[in-house]
């Protein structure tokens, strides 16, 4: 049985269980290692092998779920900052969210992996969570899911309903099926050649009229013009002006690969940054720093 055609998407469904690439790409091994010790015991008549491995890889990742905190964004918090100049202290000790790189997974369809989605989702309780990728995502019936899950076609659809009402009390979803077209791209071009001249006022003119920047692991986030740019100010400051910047992709998203100057040394990757681009302007920036998310994806400088 040949179950590795099916890995890009089982480590896109563990991804939206858990909200860390890492996990996920952990948690389908371990899916695709009890399918190879059961494969003795699979009826092709009762399910096919892409629907007995969703089986395994839900199990998986409920038990992983078990007594976890959720992995938030910054902007599920708290308020947002008014103050540019507040320490730039990471919190170690919360289990933030992580994109999803695109480039490392074979995924035919990336708009349910928007940050927005896999953020709301992360607020419902792991069995409405399954419950909710599995029918409304993925497209599996409520006959199937129930068996994956082992209860009633009854008790699925209560659960899905539940966690529909959840989602749709969600901030930000709106913003989930933005397709990445040519305009998109012509903004996120403006904006690469702004970071790079350090240009800050040319930077909030790309920007929505209540934009967000956030940068976990740092628990600060900014709203609105004003606060971006000026929170842009200081990191000229502190950083210097002479950044390069790399296009990459991010959940189905524009990413930027942003290099800060290094005395003597050329330039480091400083940070990953996921854009969400609607009419025409930037409504949101997260800015990922932690190593582990640099080291998935990766880029070239």
């Amino acid at each position: 049985m040949d179950f590795e055609p099916y890995r890009g998407e089982l480590v896109a469904y563990c991804y939206r269980m858990l909200g860390s690439f890492h996990e996920a790409e952990d948690l389908t091994q371990e899916t695709m290692l009890r399918a190879w010790k059961a494969r003795e015991r699979y009826d092709p008549a009762r399910a096919s092998v892409r629907t007995w491995l969703y089986r395994i890889a839900t199990r998986v990742c409920l038990s992983a779920l078990e007594g976890r905190a959720r992995r938030p964004l910054p902007s599920g918090l708290g308020a947002p900052s008014e103050d540019p100049g507040a320490p730039l202290t990471p919190a170690v000790d919360v289990p933030w969210l992580e994109p999803f790189p695109d480039a490392r997974c074979d995924v035919e369809a990336r708009t349910d992996l928007r940050l927005a989605l896999v953020a709301a989702l992360q607020l419902l309780p792991a069995r409405q969570r399954a419950v909710l990728v599995l029918r409304e995502v993925l497209e599996f019936s409520a006959a199937e899911v129930a068996g994956q899950l082992g209860t009633s076609v009854a008790a699925v659809n209560s659960v899905l309903q539940r966690a529909r009402a959840a989602l749709a009390r969600g901030d930000g979803i709106d913003a989930v099926g933005e397709p990445v077209d040519a305009g998109t791209r012509a903004v996120v071009g403006r904006y690469v050649r702004a970071f790079e001249a350090a240009d800050v006022a040319g930077l909030v003119r790309l920007l929505t009229e209540d934009a967000v920047l956030e940068m976990p692991p740092v628990p600060l986030w900014y709203r609105g013009r004003r606060e971006y740019g000026r929170f842009m100010e200081r990191v000229f400051a502190l950083r210097g002006t002479d950044w390069r910047v790399e296009r990459v992709a991010a959940n189905g998203q524009p990413a930027l690969a942003a290099y800060a100057p290094e005395r003597g040394a050329g330039h480091r990757l400083h940070s990953v940054q996921v854009l969400t681009v609607a009419g025409g302007r930037v409504a949101r920036n997260v800015v990922f720093a932690d190593p582990r998310v640099l080291a998935a994806f990766a880029p070239s400088p």
